[in-house]
């Protein structure tokens, strides 16, 4: 069983943000502005945000928010910090040393989305894993409300993650501005963050080039798999959780029970009226579907072939079943592990690969700020053990300046 993702036409949708990322790498900050008034709908005299914006969004933001961020803050760079790489000195023969070594990537762009929503929990989840790694530049775009200003929380979340080099440029634009820089944003070499598939097909289009970036992140999308003993409330609410994130979110409940599928479609309805973005989340759930099969191995069998972003196993023997996943950005366990607990503030990243990127991407880690740089060292010992061996591999590749290097300094050794 195949399901289908919600997509638009990738033709014309390639060839109209590659128009924006030309006319930005040629332009620089007035093309930028020119798409921030035609698609923000803002005119900005600034793109960098400045010391008394970051001062007046610190006192926008109530003592409770700012609490909640300091937590999810604390449990993130708790649950990174123990990704940290220890590499070891490895001798793969007598004289013949190798190792790796972490070094941070020096410059990284994050993109927060704002749109409907404002993702500041976003800045959390980038900023502070490119912080523990020691990237020295840590560049932030975001795209700006009517006003030309950006959510305080965005600005308060960036400060407690430390970060200051923030821009007030959303969309395909900044995608842009941070791959190939402009008068006001520095370059990176790396770019992070999720978007809509207009921010996904910009970060493919400029990764095919001189930056690289964390993952083709597109549109959010749950699946979960219930059995009898799920809550139907509680999987109707996961379920709108992600269609609320906006219309071209989707969401998949597969489920052993009928009885079950009813009663979350009931569920869905009921709690859908109440939901402040009812039509946002309407739209979604007319992509999102609701499946029952026999067992929870034809499940499993589903949810490996869509590979979902986010993976709920609302399922009595959920370690067991856990077992059997393959493909999936972030796995919850159990009826009391909500998406939401990843999306905020348990401590794992909530930047994942999606639209079935899960088959052959991992979701964002402090290993996604580094590089790992190999080192190696021979001796005299070291030569006379493998010395042979590279020179005859050299040979029958026919690579004899290859050969001539190895021979030369064994040659040399033999002479002591």
């Amino acid at each position: 069983m195949k399901i289908e993702r919600p997509h638009k036409d990738a033709a014309t949708l390639n060839a109209t943000v590659q128009a924006v990322i030309d006319d930005v790498r040629l332009r620089g900050d007035a093309a930028v502005r020119e798409y921030e008034q035609r698609f923000d709908h803002v005119c900005l005299d600034r793109l960098k945000v400045s010391d008394s914006e970051l001062s007046e969004a610190e006192a926008a933001v109530a003592p409770e928010l700012k609490d909640a961020l300091l937590l999810a803050h604390h449990n993130i760079k708790k649950f990174h910090e123990a990704q940290r790489f220890e590499g070891k000195k490895i001798e793969t023969q007598p004289g013949v040393t190798c190792w790796q070594k972490a070094v941070a990537i020096e410059r990284v762009g994050l993109y927060v989305p704002g749109g409907t929503a404002p993702l500041f929990s976003t800045v959390l989840m980038l900023a502070t894993p490119a912080k523990i790694a020691g990237c020295n530049d840590i560049v932030l775009c975001s795209p700006p409300s009517h006003e030309g200003k950006l959510h305080p929380a965005i600005l308060v979340a960036a400060r407690i993650a430390g970060v200051n080099n923030i821009y007030k440029i959303g969309g395909v634009q900044a995608i842009a501005a941070m791959a190939y820089g402009t008068e006001s944003v520095p370059k990176v070499y790396k770019i992070f963050g999720p978007g809509n598939q207009y921010v996904m097909a910009a970060k493919q289009i400029v990764s095919l080039h001189d930056v690289a970036i964390d993952m083709p992140a597109g549109p959010s999308e749950v699946a979960i798999v219930a059995d009898e003993t799920a809550n139907p409330a509680f999987v109707a609410a996961d379920f709108l959780s992600q269609a609320e994130h906006g219309t071209d979110s989707q969401a998949l409940l597969v489920t052993t029970s009928k009885t079950m599928l009813n009663d979350v479609e009931s569920e869905i309805e009921r709690q859908l009226q109440s939901l402040p973005r009812k039509t946002i989340a309407a739209e979604s759930l007319k992509h999102s579907k609701l499946v029952c099969v026999d067992t929870i191995d034809h499940a499993m069998d589903i949810i490996n072939e869509y590979a979902p972003e986010h993976l709920i196993l609302a399922v009595s023997d959920y370690m067991s079943v856990a077992e059997k996943v393959k493909n999936a950005g972030s796995v919850f366990l159990g009826n009391y592990s909500c998406e939401s607990a990843g999306d905020y503030a348990s401590g794992t990243n909530h930047t994942l690969p999606t639209s079935g990127y899960a088959r052959a991407y991992s979701g964002v880690s402090l290993d996604s700020f580094i590089r790992k740089i190999t080192f190696q060292e021979l001796t005299p010992e070291g030569i006379r053990n493998i010395g042979p061996s590279v020179a005859v591999m050299a040979h029958n590749e026919q690579l004899e300046a290859h050969k001539r290097a190895m021979t030369m300094r064994y040659e040399t050794i033999s002479q002591k």
